[in-house]
C-alpha cells in the first residue's frame, strides 16, 4: 500500500487472487441504480466508475465488508482510464496496477487504513 496516497487501491487481475481484505469488481454487474434513472450525478459515467460507487457506498453503510483494496477483471489500460476520467472515482480510489506485477506490500493488512 502506498501511504502517502489514502485512496484505496485498484488492481487488474483474476478474481480467485482476491484476498479477505479485497472487494471484486467483474465486468457487466448491471446493478440497477439506486435513484431516479438518468441523473446528472450518474449518466454520463463509465460502468466501472458506477460499480466503484455502488462497492464504495456500499461499504460505508456496513452493507459491504470493510476492503482495503480492488481487484477488477478487465484491460488495465481501460481500467485505469476509467478511474482517471470519473472525478468521483479518482478522489476515492487510486489505479495501482496489475495484481500480478505488484509489490509485496500492496497485499491488504488488517491494521492498515484506506479512507
Amino acid at each position: 500500500m502506498n501511504g502517502s496516497d489514502p485512496r484505496i487501491p485498484v488492481f487488474v487481475g483474476d478474481p480467485a487472487q482476491a484476498g479477505p481484505g479485497d472487494a471484486v469488481v467483474r465486468e457487466g454487474g448491471g446493478e440497477a441504480p439506486l435513484h431516479g434513472v438518468g441523473c446528472a450525478c450518474c449518466a454520463p459515467r463509465p460502468a466501472l466508475a458506477r460499480a466503484l460507487a455502488r462497492l464504495f457506498m456500499a461499504r460505508a453503510r456496513g452493507e459491504a465488508a470493510y476492503f482495503q483494496r480492488v481487484i477488477v477483471s478487465g484491460d488495465a489500460a481501460a481500467v485505469a482510464a476509467a478511474i482517471a476520467a470519473d472525478p468521483v472515482s479518482a478522489a476515492r480510489f487510486r489505479f495501482a496496477g496489475r495484481l500480478d506485477q505488484a509489490a509485496p506490500d500492496s497485499s491488504p493488512s488488517p491494521s492498515a487504513r484506506c479512507m
